[in-house]
């Protein structure tokens, strides 16, 4: 059996083989807590983490623990990640129907509780991360709610945490249909010639936008899409 110094630098070589995978502030550190796999950083954007962390399952084979984080386009404190998520959350007409609530230190202040809601959002923001818990009905919430949170500009990591309830089926048609949502509630994004495909959580980008920068910021919606795996950008940019 090698050694656990061979499969690391087996694992690093893997992860700078992808030059969409950009570390800021030192190289991403590894290393093996029992049988997971430890990645914890810093990269630049939400593509090279998705990147890092798949090429990180793929070449050591063992379950990640994921402690990389994204560089945030604009620095933010807690506090005011919070007040924009919730924000976003409260003016999201999918989520019209979610009881929400946010972890102020120790205290859970109620943000909104409907009358017969049938769902509820927790919000906890610590070091720039953000953890969504509570229940929704239907994993599209549940994904639209993470869109959300990595849309603050000050986000440097989602953990969503929300439960489905009642269950449901999840599949590639479900992902397909939150990441076009996505793209056409993208302002920055000319979604009307982009159309979307889902094959085993691999999502694919057909189509064409005005720009070079679309193209890059059509490809990160769709990362930050729970569920996505990967992501197949063939779009071409015709201004």
């Amino acid at each position: 059996m090698s050694s656990d110094t061979d499969r690391l630098a087996r694992i690093r070589a893997a992860i700078d083989s992808e030059p969409r995978i950009r570390p800021t502030g030192g190289p991403i550190h590894l290393a093996f807590l029992g049988r997971d796999l430890l990645v914890e950083g810093e990269v630049d954007h939400v593509t090279g983490k998705k990147l890092a962390l798949r090429a990180a399952a793929r070449a050591s084979g063992a379950d990640i623990v994921d402690r990389l984080h994204v560089r945030p386009a604009v620095p933010m404190g807690d506090g005011a990640i919070r007040t924009h998520l919730c924000d976003a959350l409260l003016g999201e007409p999918v989520l019209a129907d979610c009881a929400i609530a946010a972890w102020n230190g120790d205290r859970l202040e109620t943000i909104r509780d409907t009358d017969g809601a049938t769902g509820r959002i927790e919000v906890r923001v610590q070091d720039g991360v953000v953890t969504l818990d509570g229940e929704v009905a239907g994993h599209g919430r549940k994904r639209f709610a993470g869109v959300l949170a990595w849309w603050v500009p000050g986000s440097r990591d989602v953990v969503n945490g929300l439960g489905v309830s009642p269950p449901e089926t999840d599949d590639d048609g479900a992902i397909t249909d939150t990441v076009r949502q996505v793209l056409e509630k993208d302002p920055l994004v000319a979604s009307a010639a982009i159309e979307v495909g889902t094959r085993a959580g691999e999502v694919t980008l057909l189509g064409s936008v005005p720009s070079e920068q679309e193209r890059h910021l059509a490809e990160a919606d769709a990362w930050y899409v729970f569920g996505v795996d990967a992501v197949l950008n063939r779009l071409d940019v015709q201004p």
